[in-house]
C-alpha cells in the first residue's frame, strides 16, 4: 500500500481573497506573508514535510506574482503544474474539476488544500485513517467556532451542513437526529474518481458537491480537534498567524 509520501497535492489559490483587503487589491493571498514567508511556501513546506513531491497549484487572481513565487521556491525536490483558470476563478468545485486533468489518473488518492489554511495537522494519520476505511473522501474537521459547519453522524458519515448564521441545514438523504458539528479545516484526501461525480465545467461549490455525492458514495470526516488551525482570510487573523506559526 501506498502512503502519503506517494500523493500529489493541489493547493487552492485562485481565488479573490476579497476578506483580506487591501492585500489582495494588489497581491493574490496565497502571497500573504507570515514571519517572513508567503502563505504558498509555508503549505508547500508543510506538504513536502510528509514527502510530497508533486504539486498541482491552481491560479487566477494577479496568477502572475504565484507564477513568480513558484520559480523561486522551485528546487530538485518538488514539481508543480499549474491550473490557470484564466476565465475563472471557479469556486472549491470548478477549481478541481479544471484540474482534473494533473489528477485523475491512477487509484492514489490526492490531498486537495485550501492555500490560506495553517495547521499542524499530522497529515499521515489522515492518509492512515482514509486507506483504513477508503471512502471517496475524508474531510479534516474539529471542533471550533464557524459560521458554517458539516454535520457527521456517530461514524463520521456525511449526513449534511449547517449555516451557523442563518441557521439554513441541508441534508444528504434527510433530517439526522443525533450529530456532530463539526468545522471544515481546508484539506481534503479525495480518490480520483471524485471526477466521476462532479460536473466537468462551470463555477461550482465543493461542499454542494459532497452533499450530492454523499447519497451514492461515503465521504467521512477525520477529526483532528486540538491541533493548531488557523483560517488565515482576514488581516487581523494575519498578525495571529505571526505568533502561532514561527
Amino acid at each position: 500500500m501506498n502512503g502519503i509520501d506517494q500523493c500529489k497535492a493541489m493547493i487552492f489559490a485562485a481565488g479573490l481573497g476579497t476578506r483580506l483587503k487591501p492585500f489582495t487589491d494588489q497581491h493574490p493571498k496565497a502571497l500573504a506573508p507570515v514571519n517572513g514567508k508567503t502563505l504558498l511556501q509555508r503549505n508547500l513546506e508543510y506538504l513536502s514535510s510528509f514527502g510530497i513531491s508533486e504539486f498541482v497549484v491552481n491560479v487566477h487572481h494577479f496568477a502572475d506574482q504565484i507564477f513568480e513565487e513558484l520559480k523561486r521556491l522551485q528546487s530538485d525536490k518538488i514539481s508543480f503544474q499549474i491550473s490557470h483558470e484564466i476565465d475563472g476563478p471557479y469556486e472549491t468545485g470548478g477549481g478541481l474539476s479544471f484540474a482534473s486533468t494533473y489528477l485523475r489518473e491512477g487509484d492514489q488518492p490526492f490531498v486537495l488544500m485550501n492555500v490560506d489554511i495553517l495547521t499542524n495537522l499530522d497529515l499521515t494519520g489522515m492518509f492512515d485513517y482514509h486507506q483504513k476505511i477508503n471512502p471517496l473522501a475524508t474531510l479534516a474537521v474539529s471542533e471550533r467556532k464557524s459560521s458554517r459547519q458539516f454535520l457527521f453522524d456517530e461514524e463520521m458519515k456525511l449526513v449534511g451542513w449547517k449555516n451557523n448564521t442563518s441557521n439554513e441545514v441541508k441534508w444528504v438523504d434527510g433530517e439526522v437526529k443525533e450529530v456532530s458539528a463539526l468545522s471544515f479545516s481546508g484539506i481534503h484526501i479525495i480518490h480520483p474518481s471524485i471526477f466521476n461525480y462532479l460536473p466537468s465545467s462551470g463555477s461550482f461549490s465543493i461542499v454542494d458537491s459532497y452533499l450530492k455525492i454523499a447519497k451514492e458514495e461515503l465521504i467521512i470526516g477525520y477529526d483532528h480537534s486540538g491541533d493548531l488551525i488557523l483560517d488565515v482570510g482576514k488581516p487581523e487573523s494575519l498578525a495571529k498567524a505571526a505568533t502561532m506559526f514561527l
